[in-house]
């Protein structure tokens, strides 16, 4: 439920208001917009049934939420969400692109990625450390050492870095080095993980599970704003479906249809949802004009020796090209990049 408090409500209404439902057991979260105050409840709702809250002085009127995710939806938060990351806002009117290699391979390899991807325009550098791979024979990533690596990066081109954690335990090494915290596709239903990144209070990068629904991923991100924070960027990374010439199926109505659901922002994967090259670039146009407030693209100097995703990774000049494409259909929809 929310309590949508009068324009004229003082902040000692707001204030009884918010402890009557606290002494009923309720969490409250206040939301202060232009206008009004927004006051939303999460709990178990019975005890409020027989409360007279909607007759308490300063209230406007009370709205039952039926959805199952409380927290994230745009009931609760009818703004917008934007999360800010040493500067660069994902959420806002810039579409921010995320762009660096699969994996942390060598220190001359990422250097040059990320010089590259910064020239081109990108606002933050990606990068993984550590792999899950569905073989355990493939290469698994540098460990602490691509952490180092990504942090030195940040150091020289200024770009904040993304990169994936991968259990609760390695949250406090990951957290010293990245500025988002990335949670996997195979890690979307993780609620250990889930409730670690919440307690750390870092910003989040969650992707939507290869079979998984839009009800699911906003569930996955509930367990995050559980602990208060509300700094997560969802994915659109593809889904499996029958389809075989691509790795994935990008689901692009769920850009629109999780802005419409929810106040978090979204950013698309061109990337993993396609699995060749060839298509990033017209599936990064077509998830700027859905409304993407961001993209996160696979970048490689030499893609043919790539140890990870190299048939998906864009070569430097390439991605120069997909940045200059971009800008006209961002302009089109009221953007910028």
């Amino acid at each position: 439920m929310i309590v949508v408090m009068k324009q004229s409500a003082t902040k000692a209404q707001i204030a009884n208001v918010t402890a009557r439902i606290e002494r009923l057991g309720c969490q409250v979260h206040i939301s202060e917009g232009e206008e009004r105050t927004i006051i939303g409840i999460i709990g178990n709702g019975r005890p409020l049934e027989r409360e007279p809250i909607e007759r308490m002085a300063g209230v406007e009127h009370t709205v039952p939420i039926l959805r199952p995710f409380k927290l994230a939806s745009r009931e609760f938060h009818p703004r917008d969400t934007i999360v800010s990351v040493n500067g660069v806002k994902v959420g806002g009117k810039q579409v921010v692109v995320m762009a660096g290699p699969c994996a942390v391979e060598s220190h001359d390899q990422l250097l040059e990625t990320a010089r590259a991807v910064k020239e081109a325009g990108a606002q933050v550098l990606r990068g993984g450390a550590f792999k899950p791979r569905t073989s355990p024979y493939s290469f698994q990533g540098l460990g602490e050492e691509g952490l180092r690596l990504l942090a030195e990066a940040r150091e020289e081109t200024g770009l904040p870095v993304v990169t994936e954690v991968m259990d609760s335990q390695m949250v406090p090494l990951v957290i010293t080095y990245a500025d988002i915290l990335q949670i996997g596709a195979r890690n979307m239903q993780n609620y250990a993980l889930l409730h670690a990144v919440g307690e750390a209070q870092r910003p989040v990068l969650l992707k939507r599970g290869m079979m998984s629904t839009i009800e699911e991923l906003l569930m996955a991100a509930e367990y995050i704003l559980s602990h208060g924070n509300d700094r997560i960027i969802l994915c659109e990374r593809g889904i499996r479906t029958f389809e075989q010439y691509t790795r994935n199926t990008l689901d692009i109505s769920a850009v629109p249809l999780l802005k419409q659901l929810s106040h978090l922002p979204v950013v698309v994967d061109p990337s993993h949802s396609t699995g060749k090259w060839a298509l990033v670039e017209p599936v990064s146009r077509a998830a700027v004009a859905a409304g993407a407030d961001g993209l996160i693209v696979e970048v490689h100097p030499h893609p043919e020796k790539a140890l990870s995703d190299g048939a998906q990774s864009l070569k430097p000049a390439r991605f120069a090209a997909l940045m200059r494409g971009l800008r006209p259909v961002a302009e089109a929809v009221g953007r910028t990049l």
